[in-house]
């Protein structure tokens, strides 16, 4: 049984809008729940915002019948949380049992003050959100922050494009390094598999990783010659084939007789099956890694870059070099951000092997369609082409778009417009916007998988917009506290 929020209040229990924050805070838990609290106690908004949230409930779901589940503002409250504070769940798992006010933001008091978030119980719930959810929530908190801000349905909406990676939760990737966690994870499959259906040939597994690690460790130890001598040199390379060819030679062994065992298991089980699909995937991976060590260590091959794999775990990861001085590789994916006047970010998308240039004109066109009156944009160099700087002029009515190499009269007199330069100002705002996410939660991605890493994005947007809402509404509330306690000093 679900709800969005249980509104009979118990006894003891503090209502949401009855809760009092220190105005003087800068701390970002705070500015989170005021903002969480506006939008609670707006009634058109909360409206708004439940009917998203119960599309978390399946629709075969009866949410009357059943055992209690997580109430879904409880979910949305603790979720952002964990996003804007960038933690990690047992962090999350601290704080929500023993932070006060967010105990009162969750519902609970006096009567169950001993209550206690099962560690597990987060992990389950802050999951069943969906990018597309999430992104419908973020649309009605930015429309909101609009009419915070005063801004009329007419006034035009400006902002700024741009795009920075969020890496993933990935080690640096080596074709040894690959290879090894593709034969760790298919020995330890193949125990468990084995130890179901009574097979001892894989009783000593532990003992054959680390034979494997031990090879592992001891590639990565030799190094390329320096030396200008070229039989030293030569010696040197062989060591580091040799070195390669063991690796290969065991990792292809402990192959073979993984496929031996698994082709002589028959089984109905869908588990044991499950588990059987997994280690063909490793199988996989590792004769792939196999293939590739031995074409370029052993032939001298170059292996072309879209074979190539980052991770087994995170198989979304992309090798991305932006040119940023000091950061020449990053392991991620790139995002794209659209933000406005008032650093809304009203827009955004995960970007899976594409450039700049590519995404320009799809984001613009989405985000208009979301906000009619977002009327002008500034982007950078990398998302210039002939086709985005001609297409963006007849979706926008202000384009700051700067053009790549050499300008003609025209354009040249174009950006030295004044107009034009202003917004090549202001542009530089968005990398604000980027390293406030970054800061709270987008530097790195721990969640699993491309579906968990667009929710992981996702919600960080939108633990963001929240908290631009409660530092507006807290500003406004502290003016006119000063306001309020200079008065009374007066007249004291």
């Amino acid at each position: 049984m679900r709800k969005v929020i249980d509104f009979q209040m118990k006894l003891g229990e503090t209502a949401i809008a009855n809760i009092k924050f220190d105005l003087r805070s800068r701390d970002e838990i705070t500015k989170l729940l005021i903002g969480l609290q506006a939008i609670y106690c707006n009634r058109d908004v909360r409206d708004q915002v439940f009917q998203a949230l119960m599309k978390l409930i399946p629709s075969d779901i009866d949410i009357n019948n059943g055992r209690n589940g997580m109430d879904l503002w409880k979910i949305l409250v603790l979720g952002t949380l964990r996003l804007n504070c960038n933690w990690d769940y047992d962090k999350l798992h601290e704080i929500a049992n023993n932070h006060y006010n967010l105990r009162l933001m969750l519902g609970h008091g006096l009567m169950d003050a001993v209550y206690q978030y099962r560690l597990q119980t987060l992990k389950d719930n802050i999951t069943l959100f969906t990018k597309e959810i999430l992104d419908e929530i973020n649309q009605i908190i930015v429309h909101f922050g609009h009419q915070i801000a005063e801004l009329k349905a007419d006034d035009k909406l400006t902002g700024s494009c741009d795009s920075f990676v969020v890496e993933t939760n990935v080690h640096f990737p080596t074709d040894i390094g690959i290879l090894f966690d593709a034969i760790r994870k298919m020995i330890e499959m193949v125990m468990i598999v084995s130890g179901i259906s009574h097979i001892s040939l894989w009783r000593q597994g532990k003992h054959l990783i680390k034979n494997i690690k031990r090879l592992v460790r001891t590639a990565n130890q030799i190094k390329h010659s320096s030396s200008k001598d070229p039989s030293k040199k030569a010696k040197k390379e062989q060591g580091i084939i040799l070195a390669h060819q063991r690796i290969i030679d065991l990792a292809q062994f402990y192959v073979d007789r993984a496929r031996q065992t698994i082709s002589s298991i028959d089984s109905t089980d869908l588990q044991l099956n499950a588990n059987i699909t997994c280690i063909q995937e490793f199988i996989r991976h590792a004769e792939r890694q196999i293939d590739q060590i031995r074409r370029r260590v052993i032939n001298g091959e170059s292996i072309p870059h879209a074979e190539k794999v980052f991770s087994i775990f995170e198989q979304h990861t992309e090798w991305i070099s932006k040119g940023k001085a000091g950061v020449p590789v990053e392991l991620g994916l790139k995002v794209c951000i659209v933000k406005d006047q008032l650093n809304f970010i009203l827009h955004h998308r995960v970007m899976r092997k594409k450039t700049d240039d590519q995404i320009a004109v799809s984001i613009i066109e989405e985000t208009r369609q979301r906000f009619p009156n977002f009327t002008g944009c500034s982007f950078d160099k990398g998302f210039h082409s002939p086709y985005n700087q001609a297409k963006l002029t007849e979706i926008l009515e202000n384009v700051y778009l700067p053009r790549k190499g050499k300008l003609s009269a025209i354009n040249k007199e174009i950006e030295n417009s004044p107009a034009f330069k202003a917004a090549r100002r202001k542009h530089s705002a968005v990398e604000s916007s980027i390293n406030a996410l970054e800061n709270h939660g987008l530097d790195r991605c721990p969640d699993h998988g491309i579906n968990g890493f667009e929710r992981y994005v996702a919600l960080s947007v939108v633990a963001r917009n929240i908290q631009i809402l409660g530092h507006m509404l807290q500003k406004k509330d502290l003016k006119n506290l000063l306001r309020q306690e200079k008065k009374e000093r007066l007249a004291a």
